[in-house]
């Protein structure tokens, strides 16, 4: 859309300037105006289909979940203050969540908790998730989604709050705290956080930087070296982290910022939480050359995990969260996984149970 209208509108500058309509001046104000105009429409037409997919989600996962939509803090975000003392600065920041109970649960019980953060630098949970959740739900667990900081679909403010491998963790870490303490038939000691992508890296963090609030973790194609990530990938990507409300700085200016990010450079912090790791050499965002430098950090630090490295599964990046067959049987490895340490009330133990709990009631 931004690129569209201004393609049409330089198109007239030079019949404007033949024919004296117009000034330079007057035609750098007019761009400057379309530019601001079709910025805030890019992040207007993101509310408006978030909304769209947040009635979707009733429609395709409604029969099996109570779903609901909290708002909850995270800590301040100071940096997006130019004036560090104007009022407001030290407030927390808000962010929406995404629940889902299962239908048909005791509340007099306890049940494990899932936390999913999404993937995607400027990502956002979205229905892509259905049968994710759907199985989460077969299960009996109780899922949150954390909408974090930077997420798309929320505005513009909220899109320049990212902080990608920073206080986004901590927004995570606020969401799995809520449901503990707010939801009694959570069971704080069965708390497992699983992620792919971006959302890989964010679990990865919390289980470092937050050893004792899970019980278990699933990384799927995380980002784990963002020293590497920005070798390899394009400018415009680059200009993501290096913008003034982001990090302010390219990996070439400042390593030791992109490594305080990067789990790949943090493994002395984990404790051993039990940990699977997912990778796919054909992987055509996360280079599996990142995860590598991940499972060799963790084991140069003599650390225990387990992880699988896949060779050329179709679907690339999301070869573990599409409904291929062997997409479906490799979730079912990372259900059985999960369910070692968080023992859910109807585990899926067999790929009859995973078609059941997609199609049916």
């Amino acid at each position: 859309m931004k690129k569209i209208t201004l393609t049409l509108f330089l198109s007239f500058i030079p019949l404007l300037l033949v024919t004296g309509q117009t000034d330079l001046r007057d035609v750098k104000g007019a761009i400057d105006k379309i530019q601001k105009y079709t910025d805030n429409l890019d992040h207007r037409l993101d509310v408006l289909q978030k909304k769209i997919d947040d009635v979707i989600w009733y429609n395709r996962v409604g029969e099996v979940a109570f779903i609901d939509k909290i708002y909850i803090t995270g800590p301040p975000s100071e940096k997006n203050f130019k004036n560090k003392t104007a009022m407001g600065v030290k407030n927390p920041i808000k962010f929406w969540n995404y629940v889902f109970i299962p239908k048909g649960i005791d509340l007099s019980k306890k049940y494990p908790l899932i936390v999913l953060p999404h993937g995607g630098v400027h990502g956002d949970f979205t229905t892509y998730y259905t049968h994710i959740i759907k199985e989460l739900m077969y299960q009996q667990y109780i899922v949150i989604a954390p909408e974090y900081r930077g997420s798309t679909g929320y505005g513009k403010t909220q899109y320049e709050r990212i902080d990608y491998g920073g206080l986004e963790i901590e927004d995570v870490y606020s969401a799995r705290n809520h449901m503990v303490e707010n939801y009694d038939f959570v069971d704080k000691n069965r708390v497992g956080i699983i992620g792919w992508s971006h959302g890989g890296l964010i679990t990865l963090m919390n289980i470092f930087d937050h050893p004792d609030a899970y019980k278990v973790a699933f990384a799927g194609v995380p980002v784990s070296d963002l020293i590497s990530r920005m070798g390899y990938y394009t400018d415009d990507y680059r200009a993501l982290y290096s913008a003034d409300y982001h990090i302010g700085k390219t990996a070439y200016e400042d390593v030791e910022e992109y490594k305080r990010r990067s789990p790949a450079w943090n493994t002395d912090k984990f404790q051993n939480t039990p940990l699977l790791i997912h990778t796919n050499t054909n992987d055509d965002d996360v280079n599996v050359l990142e995860v590598e430098h991940l499972i060799k950090s963790l084991k140069a630090d003599g650390k225990k995990f387990e992880y699988e490295i896949f060779q050329d599964i179709p679907g690339g990046h999301s070869f573990d969260r599409i409904d291929t067959k062997v997409g479906r049987e490799i979730r079912l490895k990372i259900w059985k996984f999960l369910a070692r340490y968080l023992s859910p009330n109807r585990p899926i133990e067999n790929m009859d149970q995973m078609f059941k709990a997609a199609y049916i009631k």
